[in-house]
């Protein structure tokens, strides 16, 4: 499988009062990463938007709905454009889709509304993964935009809608709040554990280039995190992580077990309950 490469060598806004509300970043010319100002709201997501020939694909909608503080739509719309005009083509559709239900991953959603030749997929369990062809019995599915395919993993255990979308193009891993340098609250442990049993596995038969999740939560020093609702967060560690932190959650699940807690490691912390 050939790799369309690409860069993250890029400074994250990180919540200074000069930062735009939406950073963006072309990972390649056919791959944007988005990150949603501090200042907007704590949580600071990443949000992904991939072209394909046929359709793009925007990977979450960010954590504030309000269009005038969070122009999602507009800088979509603006990306989009500018994407199509190097790359004519007609009938060119958006696919809205999320990597799990939780509202700082799809609180922007109404701005897609009525959007021509735009489908939004609620990120709830049954309408996400019924669009996907995902069920219980089913963990897979392969998404089509045109001439990009990804692979779509079923990861519940942190939020029961949790989906894993790995790109063959770029070899790019979108783990959402399942895998991040961060908090890894889980919500379903025996689930949390099969679905990074299931990612461990994948990244083993599959080119893997960068493990992305959506937040970054920990300091530069291993095992300190910011406290929740920080909005000030300069030095910060990249958001990228590798395959290597698969097996190490997967080792510290092993580790600790199944008991409620909390249990700090360098690259993230495990938080068996909230």
């Amino acid at each position: 499988m050939d790799i369309m490469a690409g860069t993250l060598d890029v400074e994250w806004i990180h919540g200074a009062a000069s930062s735009p509300a939406i950073q963006v970043h072309a990972y390649n010319e056919h791959t944007f990463v988005l990150r949603q100002s501090k200042t907007v709201d704590y949580e600071g997501p990443f949000l992904f938007l991939l072209f394909g020939d046929d359709r793009a694909l925007l990977l979450d909608t960010g954590a504030t709905a309000d269009p005038v503080s969070f122009p999602l739509r507009r800088t979509v719309d603006d990306l989009i454009g500018s994407w199509l005009a190097d790359h004519p083509r007609d009938d060119y559709r958006l696919l809205v889709l999320h990597t799990h239900d939780h509202r700082d991953h799809r609180a922007a959603d109404a701005q897609f509304e009525g959007r021509p030749a735009t489908t939004v997929v609620p990120a709830a369990r049954t309408a996400a993964w019924a669009y996907l062809g995902l069920t219980g019995e089913i963990g897979s599915a392969v998404l089509e935009l045109g001439g990009r395919a990804l692979d779509c993993l079923v990861t519940p255990g942190h939020n029961e809608a949790a989906v894993t979308f790995y790109d063959r193009l770029t070899g790019l891993l979108f783990t959402g709040d399942t895998v991040y340098r961060g908090r890894l609250y889980i919500d379903d442990w025996p689930a949390f554990r099969s679905s990074i049993d299931t990612l461990v596995r994948f990244a083993e038969e599959n080119p893997v280039t960068h493990v992305l999740g959506c937040h970054i939560e920990m300091t530069t020093e291993p095992g300190v995190d910011y406290p929740i609702g920080t909005t000030f967060q300069p030095g910060e560690p990249p958001p990228q992580m590798t395959p290597g932190h698969l097996r190490d959650i997967r080792a510290a699940l092993i580790e600790t077990g199944p008991a409620p807690g909390r249990y700090v490691f360098a690259d993230f912390i495990l938080c068996h309950d909230r």
